[in-house]
């Protein structure tokens, strides 16, 4: 999986105000917690941030805080302003890479559907698929292969199997599926 590197500074717990008065100099407050960890709050950079979240592919976040203190994390929990849009609050959960993570790995289809040949629209449900691995067995994307996806076919997340990686996403949850169109259905009706 990918690593993302990421500096911050530590903070002190603070009041509204304390909070208002970062957001204003274009800092995040973080909160960076997990097993064997205590709690840590920093801020980071608003600009150096845009590289992580916005993007579809899950990272391993390696901070440096103060310049002297290194933690392995990954994001746990982004909260947005409902009209802004722009970021509010982080939380970082510090990882082990002998323990296995728990992450969304964005989803890839590749192929054409037998479906979409015979004139069905092939309509992608989920972009990401929650797994558990090491951090050495991570993949930086899930490659689904829709080529024998035929009309009214579905792949589910209990469909996709990978080695030395645990699907957590529920089994009944449909990644995609082929559905007929007007198109599919008047040629079958005039047969």
């Amino acid at each position: 999986m990918k690593h993302f590197a990421l500096k911050g500074q530590t903070r002190q717990v603070g009041n509204k105000a304390t909070i208002k008065a970062f957001r204003a100099q274009g800092l995040i407050p973080c909160n960076l917690y997990g097993p064997g960890v205590e709690n840590v709050l920093f801020t980071v950079s608003e600009r150096e941030i845009k590289g992580l979240i916005e993007t579809p592919y899950s990272f391993i976040v390696d901070l440096e805080l103060d310049g002297k203190t290194n933690y392995t994390v990954v994001l746990h929990e982004l909260q947005f302003h409902p009209v802004k849009d722009n970021c509010l609050h982080i939380d970082f959960l510090a990882v082990d890479d002998k323990k296995p993570i728990a992450i969304d790995v964005p989803i890839k289809f590749e192929g054409h559907s037998v479906g979409v040949q015979k004139g069905g629209k092939f309509v992608p449900r989920s972009r990401s698929l929650r797994v558990s691995a090491t951090m050495e067995n991570l993949p930086d994307d899930i490659t689904i292969d829709i080529s024998k996806l035929d009309l009214a076919g579905k792949i589910k997340a209990g469909d996709v199997k990978f080695d030395k990686v645990a699907v957590l996403t529920d089994k009944d949850t449909v990644l995609c599926f082929v559905k007929a169109t007007r198109n599919v259905d008047t040629g079958a009706a005039a047969e």
